[in-house]
């Protein structure tokens, strides 16, 4: 179950949600709460099936059975030891007839198997297409700044 720090209002498996924001807001929680349960099957399941994904991993984009492909999400989720705390500040969402976008500052926490410490804040963006009276996701990007120095490295020491 989620709870909207701004309305007060709350989703969850228990009843549908009413608004189509508060569908919306509930899926991006459900996709965040499938990583930390390191659930690849219930991750990927909020998403359409031509989704386009612009990661912060290599390569530049993944499309439709690429980006959905539940044993390299599960093969990710194997690189981390112990649990790994996805977090989402600053959701906004924007919802037309079929079609919602959002955007978030993420925080992901965690512990990789080498033992690096993970503390990493980063950008997100969501496309949604509503079919059959379904929210699912069709585009995803993500992205750190990087610095302007001409070094090309990413900003990885960044928190709001």
């Amino acid at each position: 179950m989620t709870t909207d720090a701004t309305t007060g209002t709350t989703a969850g498996a228990g009843r549908a949600a009413g608004t189509d924001e508060e569908q919306i807001r509930a899926l991006l929680e459900d996709r965040a709460a499938a990583t930390a349960a390191r659930d690849a099957r219930r991750f990927l399941a909020h998403c359409a099936p031509e989704i386009v994904q612009f990661d912060l991993a290599p390569p530049l984009q993944l499309k439709g059975p690429e980006a959905l492909d539940e044993k390299a999400v599960e093969a990710w989720y194997a690189t981390w030891d112990g649990a790994i705390e996805v977090s989402l500040t600053q959701v906004e969402i924007t919802v037309g007839d079929d079609v919602a976008f959002s955007h978030s500052i993420n925080r992901m926490h965690g512990t990789k198997a080498d033992g690096f410490e993970v503390e990493l804040w980063s950008r997100a963006t969501t496309g949604l297409r509503k079919t059959g009276g379904t929210w699912r996701i069709a585009h995803t990007h993500h992205s750190v700044p990087f610095l302007m120095d001409g070094s090309g490295r990413a900003a990885l020491d960044l928190a709001p």
